[in-house]
């Protein structure tokens, strides 16, 4: 890394780069955490990062694979249409027993109902924030309830736009957008959810698309946005960063797709972080995957999801295994 006090002084000088580099700077962190600012983000947690690459391509299969994997399809697995699943049925209130002998019910909008000896509740912790004084009945023990309260769920969204050929040089992997301060005062105040965008990337399965990333407040914004409005932004955004230095029009995107984590009911966000309470409520993901019992001390409502692994939060291998952990709980013979 260069030193910049030493090999580059005159940068130290140049107040609007030095603006517009910590404003970049506190870009990438609130991405990475999906944060709308870097304040609120501690630097006393938990997280651990996975041994091993840190990016991965199920090159153009998708999630299919990963479900594949976990099914152990193919080495002769049953696969996913061998599993009972129910979709498009939104959940209403989880009845959970005191008595051994009762049961766990399940009451859904549509007015279905299912009863079981556990449920497992893998919802975002933005849907327990929204919902956590409806969905459960009885209420959430206190400590869970405050857990719900303390950790906070990011916000990262992507909009991706497809072209009908790459107009990029093909040894970019990755833009990254910078503003001085004097461009960035030219804006209309409408239009200043672009300044806050880290940059684009490729997707490693597809050569004729790039993703752009939000983050934060300014995701939320975007996710209200009128599509055809998102994309015309986005293509003056890569024509003043890219098409203007390669000389080029940058053309119409013939597709686009984004997501739309937060303002989704049943998401209300991407993933969570370890913000500056944190240190206040070390043990708080412990009680949040903390099950309910009944009155003989027995499971009965068991929780997962990314929010309560204490150190591989927000990533799709520590949601699952929080999964693992739950189904242990249950069936504990499958550990050995």
């Amino acid at each position: 890394m260069e030193d910049i006090t030493k090999n580059r002084p005159d940068l130290l000088k140049d107040q609007d780069f030095i603006s517009g580099l910590l404003t970049f700077i506190e870009l990438m962190v609130d991405n990475l955490e999906g944060s709308n600012d870097w304040n609120e983000v501690t630097t006393g947690g938990d997280y651990e990062d996975l041994e091993g690459p840190q990016s991965l391509s199920f090159h153009r299969h998708g999630y299919k694979t990963f479900f594949d994997i976990m099914l152990n399809t193919y080495k002769g697995g049953p696969g996913l249409p061998n599993l009972d699943i129910k979709l498009n049925t939104e959940v209403k209130v989880i009845r959970s027993p005191q008595h051994p002998t009762e049961k766990v019910i399940v009451e859904c909008s549509d007015g279905s109902t299912y009863v079981a000896d556990n449920v497992i509740v893998t919802v975002s912790l933005g849907v327990l924030k929204a919902k956590k004084s409806s969905l459960f009945s009885p209420p959430l023990p206190k400590d869970k309830q405050t857990a719900i309260d303390k950790i906070s769920m990011g916000v990262l969204d992507k909009v991706v736009l497809a072209f009908d050929e790459p107009w990029w040089t093909q040894n970019v992997s990755r833009l990254l957008f910078i503003w001085k301060e004097a461009d960035k005062n030219k804006v209309p105040v409408s239009d200043l959810w672009t300044t806050k965008i880290l940059g684009a990337s490729r997707p490693m399965g597809s050569s004729n698309t790039l993703t752009l990333w939000i983050s934060g407040n300014t995701a939320k914004e975007v996710e209200a946005l009128p599509e055809d409005t998102v994309k015309a932004k986005c293509v003056e955004l890569l024509q003043k960063f890219v098409g203007d230095t390669l000389k080029i029009t940058v053309p119409q995107p013939n597709a686009i797709l984004r997501t739309t984590w937060y303002s989704n009911p049943h998401t209300r966000g991407s993933y969570t972080f370890d913000n500056t309470l944190t240190p206040d409520y070390p043990d708080a993901r412990d009680w949040l995957a903390s099950p309910i019992l009944d009155s003989a001390e027995t499971p009965r409502i068991l929780f997962a999801g990314e929010a309560t692994n204490r150190r591989h939060f927000g990533t799709v291998h520590g949601a699952s295994e929080t999964g693992y952990r739950e189904a242990k709980r249950l069936l504990p013979d499958i550990a050995k």
